[in-house]
């Protein structure tokens, strides 16, 4: 990509925020990235279809202005999607070689780390104090303090949050740590490839002597996979004796994950094993206070609001912070001339299918048939998770409307797209933009 292009939308967006909100700016401007200028063209990279055509739809003619002051003449901005974008996991594999090493390469591996998951914006309360101390010694002293470091917890309380902030806190005090971050899926999937193409000694490799810092997330996948464990054993036993710093968490401490070998639960005792709970009222605002911070919303949403959040939801940080997002994304999509909120209208069956069929590459007809093909499956099993999410659609209903199917299949489907979300972020990404598209109605 070339610096002029980079340069012109620098400036573009400078001149875009003279007329729109920064709340706009930030949520459909910023994530897009300089592609090439030419031929009195800017192209710019969109992460979807979605925000393609929004950008055309609501901001053209604001960034045609802007574009003639920052060029001097007539300049198109033109928003394509960027593809590579979107196969882009949220969190898969990660590597940060040193200078002059060789990093491991292959298809999505380059994914980096949450800017936004520092130390700085974790939220420190009574209910996950103890395991900050510890990621905050570990990332001073890697390899020499609370060797593994194990964080457990329910999902959406931080774990991923600490574990990352570890990793930028070591890479700003030495940019040339060698880390691995990995789901422990991933891991499980690449011994099985290793094995079957014969190049385990490859794998181990990477895993035991090319790192300084390993970090996998969900170790709790690991339950019941007896060859699996065997090889992390292994791996485990020789980053250790090397004082090579891991950092590890799950959904439940070590002794109570069903399936896993007494040598490892053993193994992940031997550094400190912290636990994150639920945050209490307080802690709940000062989250939602920080998230509203780094969004630039502390002015906009009022102390009650941001009470009346904290008080109603009490499950996970994850949710917490989802609201901000809600209410920021509502703000912009609506942007009613009254000012006032109002109620979200509730999208149709049949628009949840027009959706879902487009954004998976198929036909809202092949969605209603009775064909079983892999390519319709997915799909259509998203469509139902987000009829009975978004609509609250009874299960013979959702079943009618997807070719007669009964609803027992319908409850097969919501909790297997539920169980993939929680798996696959990406999976799960992809099913939040549909869900916003059918929320902009």
């Amino acid at each position: 990509m070339e610096q002029s292009a980079k340069e012109a939308w620098k400036r573009l967006l400078e001149e875009a925020r003279r007329e729109l909100p920064d709340a706009t700016v930030r949520t459909w401007l910023e994530p897009a990235e300089p592609i090439a200028l030419d031929e009195g063209r800017l192209i710019l990279g969109a992460p979807d279809q979605f925000a393609v055509e929004w950008n055309e739809s609501k901001h053209a003619t604001v960034l045609a202005r802007a574009a003639e002051r920052v060029f001097g003449r007539p300049t198109a901005v033109v928003f394509r999607v960027q593809e590579d974008r979107q196969r882009r996991p949220q969190m898969d594999f990660f590597v940060a070689p040193r200078e002059g090493a060789v990093a491991t390469e292959r298809a999505g591996a380059n994914t980096p780390l949450n800017e936004r998951y520092t130390f700085e914006s974790f939220v420190v309360g009574k209910s996950n104090e103890l395991a900050a101390a510890a990621a905050h010694a570990v990332a001073e002293a890697p390899g020499r303090t609370y060797n593994p470091l194990f964080i457990y917890g329910a999902t959406g309380l931080g774990k991923t949050h600490l574990m990352q902030a570890i990793a930028h806190a070591v890479l700003d005090r030495n940019p040339e740590t060698r880390l691995l971050y990995v789901g422990a899926e991933q891991f499980i999937n690449e011994v099985i490839e290793s094995i079957q193409a014969r190049t385990m000694p490859e794998f181990r490799r990477r895993y035991r002597n090319d790192i300084d810092l390993l970090l996998v997330d969900d170790v709790h996948f690991l339950e019941g996979k007896e060859m699996t464990q065997d090889e992390f054993f292994h791996t485990f036993n020789a980053l250790f004796e090397a004082r090579k710093q891991m950092v590890l968490t799950s959904d439940r401490p070590p002794k109570e994950i069903p399936g896993l070998e007494d040598r490892l639960i053993s193994r992940f005792e031997w550094g400190m094993v912290a636990d994150i709970g639920q945050p209490d009222l307080e802690h709940r605002i000062a989250i939602l206070r920080k998230k509203a911070q780094q969004d630039h919303l502390e002015l906009t949403i009022p102390d009650d609001v941001l009470r009346f959040i904290a008080e109603h939801i009490r499950s996970s940080v994850r949710e917490l912070e989802g609201c901000i997002i809600k209410l920021l994304l509502f703000a912009s999509l609506k942007n009613r001339e009254s000012g006032s909120y109002g109620s979200q209208p509730t999208p149709s069956i049949d628009r949840v299918q027009e959706v879902v069929a487009r954004r998976w590459g198929v036909t809202p007809e092949g969605l209603r048939s009775k064909a079983r093909t892999k390519t319709l499956t997915i799909p259509r099993q998203v469509a139902m998770y987000l009829a009975r999410d978004m609509l609250g659609m009874q299960l013979v209903e959702i079943g009618q409307a997807f070719g007669g199917r009964d609803h027992s299949t319908v409850i097969h489907s919501v909790d297997k797209v539920e169980r993939q979300m929680m798996r696959d972020r990406t999976f799960k990404e992809r099913i939040e933009m549909a869900r916003q598209e059918l929320s902009a109605l």
